[in-house]
């Protein structure tokens, strides 16, 4: 049984930076992801982007991903290798790459990596300190746990969809962000982030069971307390956060374009009706049969100047609103562009890394490479004694 790495043993054996640089926080961390899409990829990128090398296996002829490899942003920061894990060759690399990692990541359904011989089991048989993450919708038991799912289902079980709809009371899919990312790969990094820690003081290593059914149930805690509370209506748009109050909400400009309007506090709403122009009086809001009056008032309002007026009128101050943007103009926000929130890499406009670290900064992302770009690299370094005959079957591809 190998004996665990230290940080600075990890850092000399694969050429990293030590403590201290922009490489992040996670430096000398290892981890071996089997690559699948969305959340699994997401949470490698995440731990990758703060430091830790990441290794990702493919599948011979399996992308994975309608996304071209090389502008898929959640696959930055990693190294690449091609292994057949259905060949009993290819299943061994994927061994001896575990005995040297800190973490595995898989997104299969359950019982697939046993069948594959790449199990928990399977693998703390080399490396008992192994964290192995698993991240799938449903959980790994369950009556749905063999089911084929998607973000939408995931958040439309755990209430969070319902909570999320237009006056028409239909539920609006929010993007793949509350399930996949959100109540997946964000709860899964967490999750990997305490096992590691309690493995370094435990010496062995467990199953850190990652279910976007579990992470987004989670994400509505706060309403269940809210709920419980009486201050929480379980139908859609008739809440506080949920566009059923007109000073939460989105308002159309002149130029067919939108404000959104967060002003709850007293304070900050009574600097919202000022800035909008409208008259104390006007903008009473103690009276609920009021509100579809209140509402009509803000959207005439609106209507009358453009976004970009608008935002002119109201950034910078206590109103709580702002110009919606979308996915391209969001990048140019002044406050985003001088906070460097977006970056380029590799000619894609992405998400810089977060959260920021004051000493072992992140650093600017890798771009994604070429599937199977390390292959050779990576086995040569582990001394893997036949990578040249496993090119050569076919078991390993290298770019």
């Amino acid at each position: 049984m190998p004996e665990s790495h230290g940080i600075e043993e990890i850092a000399d054996a694969v050429g990293s930076p030590q403590l201290g640089t922009d490489r992040g926080p996670l430096a000398g961390m290892r981890i071996v992801e089997l690559a699948g899409i969305g959340p699994g990829p997401y949470a490698a990128m995440l731990l990758a982007d703060m430091g830790a090398e990441v290794i990702r296996v493919e599948r011979p002829g399996r992308p994975g991903s309608s996304v071209p490899p090389q502008k898929d942003v959640l696959r930055r920061n990693r190294r690449s290798v091609v292994l057949d894990i259905r060949d009993p060759r290819g299943r061994q690399a994927v061994l001896e790459l575990v005995e040297h990692a800190d973490v595995l990541i898989e997104g299969f359904r359950p019982g697939v990596t046993e069948r594959l011989g790449v199990g928990p089991e399977d693998c703390w048989a080399v490396n008992r300190r192994l964290v192995y993450g698993r991240m799938t919708g449903w959980g790994q038991e369950g009556p749905l746990a063999q089911a084929a799912g998607h973000d939408i289902g995931y958040v439309a079980i755990t209430g969070a969809l319902g909570a999320i709809a237009g006056p028409d009371g239909k539920p609006v899919p929010p993007l793949n962000l509350v399930g996949d990312f959100g109540g997946g790969s964000m709860f899964l990094v967490t999750g990997i982030l305490a096992a590691c820690w309690e493995a370094a003081r435990s010496g062995l290593g467990q199953v850190v069971d990652g279910a976007i059914v579990d992470g987004a149930s989670s994400l509505t805690g706060l309403l269940h307390g809210m709920l419980a509370s009486g201050l929480w209506r379980d139908r859609p748009h008739a809440n506080m956060l949920d566009g059923g109050v007109p000073w939460y909400d989105t308002y159309r400009t002149s130029d067919d374009l939108w404000m959104a309007v967060g002003a709850l506090e007293p304070q900050f709403y009574d600097e919202f009706v000022r800035l909008l122009g409208l008259s104390p009086e006007q903008g009473d809001r103690s009276d609920p049969k009021r509100w579809g009056e209140l509402r009509s008032a803000f959207e005439s309002a609106f209507a009358s100047r453009t976004r970009a007026e608008w935002t002119a009128v109201f950034e910078g101050t206590d109103a709580c609103v702002a110009p919606v943007l979308s996915l391209v103009e969001a990048a140019d926000h002044p406050h985003l562009a001088e906070r460097g929130s977006f970056l380029d890499v590799g000619g894609v406009n992405q998400p810089a890394p977060a959260p920021r670290f004051s000493r072992t900064a992140s650093g600017v992302p890798e771009a994604p490479p070429a599937i199977g770009a390390h292959t050779r690299e990576v086995f040569t370094e582990l001394g893997v004694s036949d990578i040249d005959g496993l090119l050569r079957d076919g078991v390993a591809e290298q770019a």
